[in-house]
């Protein structure tokens, strides 16, 4: 396969159940912060990008949903990949974007300089797409809020260490703030902007 080609293979083997697969995976993650669900999608987006990031790109990505990427994502042959198999255009501007992904080993930006969306319509804001090392042996944390009974611990590795600082400025303008999807491997957690995180104390 060349580079010309790129962007024409590696999409869903078949798309409407896939795609559907995927989004009940992300809706029931969202819906239950901390929980780690499983991808089991066939697609092969251009590298740096990984199958199970390419998966969400597919499934939430269309010509309504302008999508911001990282330098390295921005110079592959992702922006054509996605414009052929999902219709999406790459915008330069984070504010204007509704979907932003990081590939794995990329500096996290401040999540502040992405759409906040507004009081009246927070859903205008920006969902980012993470990719990280993985969900054990990290730094621990807690999570609380909606969709969790009492407590979840997770331990992404892959995180700046400003991670928990950058996230409790998100949830400091609710119901403003983005929403996170980690995606390590073929797994996939989620963290909405309701959702309270802190450092698990030794």
């Amino acid at each position: 396969m060349t580079l010309d080609t790129l962007p024409f293979a590696g999409g869903f083997q078949e798309p409407v159940f896939e795609a559907q697969a995927v989004f009940r995976t992300l809706m029931d993650c969202m819906a239950r912060p901390g929980t780690i669900g499983q991808m089991a999608a066939t697609v092969m987006p251009p590298a740096p990008l990984t199958a199970a990031a390419g998966a969400v790109a597919l499934t939430l990505c269309d010509h309504d949903t302008p999508v911001w990427l990282t330098p390295t994502l921005k110079a592959s042959p992702l922006p054509g990949w996605l414009a052929f198999h999902a219709g999406a255009t790459v915008t330069e501007e984070r504010q204007n974007a509704r979907f932003a992904f990081v590939e794995k080993g990329a500096m996290l930006p401040n999540l502040c300089l992405f759409a906040q969306g507004t009081q009246e319509y927070p859903d205008r804001s920006t969902t980012l797409v993470v990719e990280i090392e993985g969900f054990e042996g990290g730094r621990p944390m807690v999570l609380t809020g909606p969709g969790i009974r009492t407590r979840e611990e997770i331990a992404p590795v892959g995180l700046p260490d400003m991670f928990p600082h950058f996230w409790t400025e998100n949830r400091q303008g609710f119901p403003r703030g983005v929403d996170l999807v980690l995606v390590a491997g073929d797994r996939v957690l989620c963290l909405p902007r309701t959702t309270v995180v802190h450092v698990k104390e030794a």
